[in-house]
């Protein structure tokens, strides 16, 4: 979905909330009775905090994929409809998704993580009432932002409806099965590289 921000890098409360990173830091819209913007305000939510890999102990020329230290990189496929997730060269997993529709597609191009936000609120376009998290959240339970382009942008996060995953129907962001964006924040970091491909 895309997001539209005002008032760029100046915090503002709002109803008692601190917007992160922006105010009024709005989302595209998800559910496709509301085509319009949102907000995106970290309701009882929290910054994710790094991940570290377990593993088992690795000899002194053990690589870093050897390890699971090797960098984690995203490559989105379009028009495969799936986001994989690679240590080094080394595929971890892939998970379905679905992509922006015609005439709001979703960004091609090398980007990064620049924003991950557990259990967002969502606040309605056109009257400013709020949805906590919980099931009936546009957002489901994780927003993972890779495009910034200071009046939009673009991430991946959870949905409603999952019955849509592998269609193009978003506003141009990334939406994900509400346990695949959970088990995918887990595993990356703010500033993990990401690949969106035709």
């Amino acid at each position: 979905m895309r997001v539209v921000k005002t008032n760029r890098f100046v915090p503002q409360i709002l109803s008692g909330l601190l917007v992160l990173g922006a105010s009024n830091l709005g989302l595209g819209a998800l559910a496709q009775e509301y085509p319009s913007v949102v907000g995106l305000i970290p309701q009882g939510g929290s910054q994710a905090t790094s991940v570290q890999t377990r593993t088992e102990a690795a000899g002194p020329e053990a690589s870093p994929e050897a390890t699971g230290q090797a960098e984690a990189r995203l490559v989105l496929s379009l028009s495969e409809r799936r986001v994989r997730l690679y240590r080094g060269a080394i595929e971890v997993v892939s998970y379905p998704v679905a992509v922006g529709k015609p005439s709001w597609e979703t960004p091609t191009g090398e980007f990064q993580v620049y924003q991950k936000v557990v259990n967002p609120t969502w606040r309605h376009p056109w009257n400013g009432s709020l949805v906590p998290p919980g099931p009936d959240n546009p957002l489901g339970d994780r927003w993972v932002g890779f495009l910034d382009r200071g009046q939009e942008a673009f991430g991946f996060h959870g949905t409603t409806n999952e019955a849509l995953i592998g269609e193009a129907v978003s506003h141009g962001c990334v939406r994900m099965k509400n346990a695949d964006v959970t088990a995918l924040f887990e595993q990356i970091e703010v500033g993990t590289p990401v690949v969106v491909q035709p």
